[in-house]
């Protein structure tokens, strides 16, 4: 009878800890923890953070840029079912204490440089959690026993990440052990040759941990049982260390590709150990493939398609399906990975001939359990166990799935989601603008850029230096505008909607679709 499948942090960690006690398991900056040195100490963190009155269903929060110290705390509260919050280090204070509120974190464990950035937020909230800097958890850790503990099950949630909102506030996606670990499974069954992981393998992260495409990495490697090289924040630089240090195996948006091939010490960086470089968040430009080929010729390219919700890839396309002279299947996201379904919808939840456009939906074990505290816009996108994407697409007769546009105006630029109401409701208060409304237009390095159309109060004069600062001192660097443009009157429909795609036409002119 063959064994029953891991789907939790505790089955993995004591697992690896028996099997390969001598091989890493994180690695920074040229220190590292061995998987049976994990073992024992993520025990002293669950006791650390119970001394602190956490444990199941409790959430803590991550304020800081990648780190070993946040994957060792996020495995170790997961062994008990307490619930990592990771946050985007680029947010404004009034973004970070909206999400240390809407959680009710207990603790706030802050990366190094982050003091200030805690304080301002946590100064805005009525009751702040307890924060925690990187050398006092330490601290407390090495001071902790390595006690015995209840461990959580595959169905206890273990992470939450934010995505960001249409109607201005992000919304917490809660993932449970079986969301992060279920889609291994088949994936291995059917014999897919990049779910086949040598136990010398070593995994980059340098994606931001706030988004499932960094801790996802982090996620992959324990499961997997190999070495995870984590770097603060993406550098082509550190890449290229990357590549040096013999990774096989990272996940990169194209425009960060793109710097890393173009930079100098690319011809010189010895890249013969990666097998596969894991692409997504934007299709990857034919130029920029043949470029990436000729630089990493041993590796296979892969996009992944897939969200926050969804616990990353449920769409692949493989190495195969790639080409140097190109080919239409390029265009697409690829076709559902093993034990995910997909399919196109129309206005009436009806399944869509082959070819036509509608909603792409999604039924897998990996989809999340739910939006923390919002049990409407959970039942609104997961319908009958089917996660509702917002993304406008067909699929072919092959099943590859192709994305059009986006059904709820999103924004991507450079990998980073970008909702047109967040960042519209952020200028609205400024003093001279009577109305506004943001859409992305092309942008060659970052796919698309945030635009902002503004209409100017009666007798007032708009200043697109002055918009741009106001925004920036509201929300992340990558949602602020990149340019502004003033407008006489807003195109609306007849029930008084403004039609955002009138005003995105002209700067998507002659392109195939209305992503970039």
């Amino acid at each position: 009878m063959s064994e029953e499948p891991k789907l939790s942090f505790d089955e993995f960690i004591r697992h690896w800890a028996q099997e390969r006690p001598d091989n890493i398991a994180l690695e920074q900056d040229g220190e590292a923890i061995s998987f049976g040195e994990l073992e024992p100490r993520s025990r002293k963190i669950v006791a650390m953070l119970a001394a602190h009155g956490v444990g199941r269903g409790d959430r803590i929060a991550w304020l800081g840029k990648n780190s070993r110290h946040y994957f060792e705390l996020f495995y170790s509260a997961a062994r008990v079912g307490a619930v990592m919050v990771p946050i985007g280090w680029r947010l404004a204070a009034p973004e970070v204490a909206y999400i240390l509120g809407d959680t009710g974190a207990k603790l706030l464990f802050l990366g190094e440089g982050f003091e200030e950035l805690a304080q301002k937020a946590c100064s805005q909230m009525d009751t702040p959690p307890e924060v925690m800097s990187t050398p006092d958890a330490l601290a407390a850790i090495e001071a902790a026993p390595a006690d015995d503990f209840t461990a959580a099950g595959p169905d206890d949630a273990v992470l939450q990440l934010y995505t960001s909102g249409t109607t201005g506030n992000p919304k917490g996606a809660v993932l449970t052990n079986r969301n992060l670990f279920s889609l291994r499974v088949p994936s291995q069954e059917e014999g897919q040759p990049w779910s086949h992981f040598d136990d010398d393998e070593a995994i980059l992260v340098c994606m931001p941990c706030a988004h499932i495409g960094g801790t996802g990495l982090g996620i992959m490697a324990m499961g997997s049982g190999i070495r995870a090289i984590v770097q603060e924040e993406f550098t082509p630089d550190g890449v290229l260390d990357g590549f040096e240090q013999g990774i096989t195996r990272l996940f990169i948006v194209p425009a960060a590709l793109q710097m890393v091939i173009q930079h100098p010490r690319a011809k010189d960086t010895d890249m013969s150990a990666i097998k596969y470089v894991m692409y997504g968040a934007a299709p990857i430009p034919l130029d920029l493939l043949r470029e990436a080929v000729r630089t990493i010729p041993d590796a296979g390219f892969m996009q992944c398609y897939g969200m926050t919700e969804t616990t990353g890839t449920i769409a692949a396309l493989p190495p195969e399906d790639h080409s140097l002279e190109g080919n239409e299947r390029m265009k697409s996201a690829g076709k559902a990975v093993p034990g995910a379904e997909l399919k196109v919808i129309g206005e009436d939840g009806e399944e869509l001939p082959r070819g036509e456009v509608g909603e792409l939906i999604c039924r897998s074990p990996s989809n999340m359990e739910g939006y923390w505290n919002l049990p409407e816009a959970t039942q609104s996108s997961l319908k009958d166990g089917w996660m509702h994407t917002g993304d406008a697409a067909y699929m072919d007769e092959d099943g590859y799935v192709f994305i059009q546009d986006r059904i709820k105006d999103m924004i991507i630029s450079g990998g980073e989601n970008v909702y047109p109401a967040q960042v519209e409701s952020a200028i609205y208060g400024h003093p001279a603008v009577s109305e506004v409304a943001v859409i992305g237009v092309p942008d060659d390095t970052w796919g698309e850029a945030v635009k902002a159309c503004v209409v100017a109060k009666p007798g007032e004069e708009v200043d697109e230096k002055s918009i741009i600062e106001w925004t920036r001192e509201r929300l992340a660097g990558f949602k602020v505008p990149k340019s502004v443009d003033v407008i006489d009157v807003m195109p609306r429909n007849a029930s008084g909607k403004i039609l955002r795609k009138d005003l995105r036409a002209p700067f998507w002119e002659g392109r195939e679709r209305q992503v970039n």
